[in-house]
């Protein structure tokens, strides 16, 4: 049936992936408009549990994945490159890095690059804990910290293990681009089978609500900016028209493809959003902003490991639990569709530069970012009359926190538009990238595909997030959370799995390493013991010395890729197991131990013709 419907509407994909995820997708929203307040007090229900229970299992486990990337890269595997050996990267670094900040984190840096820091600044995490006042010097410290936390390393860890574990799979093993492929060490050919379908829906419905909670955050961030430069008034039908403007652009992004579509507004973005930057530094209190930085670039160093495994286990006040445990939960859930589009756009580079890539790069300009402009929204609550902290913390407009903040800086109303079109143009790349990514998703491969599955899933992204802004009974920011909060946890779990089958993966295509092997020594005794022994005749001293001698030559260092080892100096010596002795310009003379290479190289080929006889 699935299978005749798919031909009747011309589509080329998985039938019971792309109608078992549509029918999910398509249910909720229709219980949610229909049956709005008992959906409402169930996930009210059921996340305020798993805040409860399970937050302890969010912040473990991520500090536990963020862990097991710097041991992969570090480890011998660094070296393993994704892709064929000989092939290079497809991409430049300079495109690399726009591509990886627009579709991964660009919108949450605009959305939260003053509404973070200005929280904790006036309402501290650890106040209750710590006693730490707000809108102090050290709530402004403590909030940095946080900032960091939540933005820098662990998000990027988020987004960096599915991305590793698709790059391996896709590129190396050459498996279907889905989640699924990830399990193949784990379910073989049941990657293919109910099991492998189940672990694909369950991850695309997953990757369209966390898009949908990202294109929610934007579209009230949108509205506030408009509302503040035209007046326009913030309400649920501007909201739904800014969601349609957002997706009617994404589709046209999506139908020019990666290179034409994606590649370019990335391009274009990053350039804008680092001249914003340099603005917001050169015009504020620029001395006072860097020192700030750098100070608390080390101080968040220092902190991490505590702020990694932090539960607010004696004050218990639910802060970790609104923003910690959210942003995991937000994060993860969309992580498969910025998995496989950074896996997409790092074919060619080793598991090395991948992990310090993803995690380095986007992780250091996060610092740059939130350092900035929470520096300098610092310095107009603590040396300006500034009233960010009311309008953020007090009135709860966080969604309009940096157009507060720009109306201190000159030019407030041509900077504005910037801003918003900088959040439009941002949300729009992730909207197109995760169309793009999920019909992939659902296909099993990235060839040819109609543009209507893509357009689909644009629609479908753009449908949820209107029912979770305006059709849900809480609506705004709390239905978005109460209902991520859900959505990750299967990602989370997905995540150990994922760890242990890279983990195989590399094991079985690599081998294992011979133990190291060191050359045997005879037993020594003191000459005293050693000439009462010679004269009693039960002891055997042919296996015992005085002086430590060896028993046999060291072993000789083998490259287990090259088939013969060349002798370039005396055999036993260093330079001669190793092959770092520089080889003369003149021929070697021939010694006892060695004989020149054309002889050595013409002798290994009779010995390969007389094998092969």
């Amino acid at each position: 049936m699935l299978t005749r419907l798919h031909d009747l509407l011309r589509l080329r994909t998985s039938p019971p992936i792309f109608f078992g995820s549509a029918a999910v997708i398509i249910t909720f929203v229709v219980i949610t408009i229909v049956f709005t307040d008992p959906v409402d007090a169930a996930v009210t229900i059921a996340s305020e549990w798993l805040y409860t229970n399970l937050g302890w299992f969010y912040i473990f486990g991520l500090t536990l994945f963020l862990v097991f990337l710097i041991y992969t890269a570090l480890g011998r595997f660094g070296r393993v490159k994704l892709g064929p050996d000989d092939e290079p990267p497809e991409h430049s670094r300079p495109a690399w890095f726009a591509m990886l900040f627009a579709a991964g984190i660009g919108s949450i840096l605009m959305f939260w690059g003053v509404a973070e820091p200005i929280s904790h600044f006036g309402d501290p995490p650890r106040g209750p804990s710590l006693g730490v006042e707000g809108e102090t010097v050290d709530a402004a410290a403590d909030a940095m910290n946080f900032t960091f936390y939540h933005f820098t390393l662990h998000t990027w860890a988020i987004f960096t293990l599915p991305a590793l574990c698709f790059a391996y799979f896709i590129h190396k093993r050459n498996l279907p681009p889905r989640v699924s492929s990830i399990f193949q060490p784990l379910l073989g050919e049941r990657i293919h089978g109910p099991i492998g379908r189940f672990i694909d829906i369950v991850s695309i419905v997953g990757t369209v609500f966390g898009v949908a909670v990202s294109l929610g955050l934007g579209a009230l961030q949108i509205n506030s900016g408009i509302n503040r430069v035209l007046g326009v008034p913030e309400s649920a039908v501007w909201q739904l028209v800014i969601i349609g403007v957002v997706g009617g652009v994404a589709m046209i992004s999506v139908a020019l493809g990666l290179d034409r579509g994606i590649k370019v507004l990335s391009n274009v973005n990053i350039w804008i959003a680092v001249g914003m930057l340099a603005f917001i530094l050169l015009t504020g209190s620029t001395l006072f902003v860097l020192r700030g930085t750098i100070e608390s670039l080390g101080s968040y160093l220092v902190n991490l490991p505590e702020l990694a495994l932090w539960n607010d286990t004696f004050t218990d006040s639910g802060w970790q639990s609104d923003w910690t445990v959210f942003y995991w939960a937000w994060t993860i859930s969309w992580s498969p569709f910025v998995g496989i589009f950074i896996s997409r756009i790092s074919k060619g580079r080793t598991i090395r530069q991948f992990i310090s890539g993803v995690l380095l790069i986007p992780a250091g300009f996060s610092v740059l970012w939130f350092g900035v402009f929470g520096f300098s929204a610092f310095d107009i609550e603590l040396n300006r009359d500034g009233d960010l902290v009311e309008n953020v913390v007090e009135q709860g407009d966080i969604p309009g926190a940096l157009f507060a903040f720009l109306e201190h800086y000159p030019g407030t109303a041509i900077v504005s538009v910037i801003a918003i079109l900088l959040v439009v143009v941002f949300f729009i790349t992730s909207v197109d990238s995760a169309a793009l990514v999920t019909d992939t998703m659902a296909n099993g491969h990235e060839d040819f595909n109609p543009l209507g599955q893509r357009i689909f899933w644009a629609i479908a992204i753009a449908v949820v997030t209107a029912t979770l802004l305006v059709f849900s009974g809480t609506g705004g920011l709390a239905a978005l959370e109460k209902i991520i909060v859900l959505v990750g946890l299967p990602f989370f779990v997905m995540g150990y799995f994922q760890m242990y089958a890279l983990n195989r993966a590399l094991r079985e295509d690599a081998g294992e390493l011979p133990p190291m092997r060191t050359r045997n020594w005879k037993k020594v005794l003191p000459p005293e013991e050693y000439e009462r022994r010679q004269d009693e005749d039960e002891h055997d001293t042919s296996e015992t010395v005085v002086e430590p001698e060896a028993i046999d030559e060291p072993p000789v260092l083998r490259d287990p890729y090259v088939k013969q080892i060349r002798s370039t100096g005396t055999p036993g010596t260093l330079p001669a197991r190793t092959g770092s002795m520089k080889r003369p310009s003149r021929k070697p003379k021939r010694t006892p131990y060695s004989k020149p290479q054309d002889q050595s190289e013409d002798q290994d080929g009779k010995d390969e013709g007389k094998d092969s006889q």
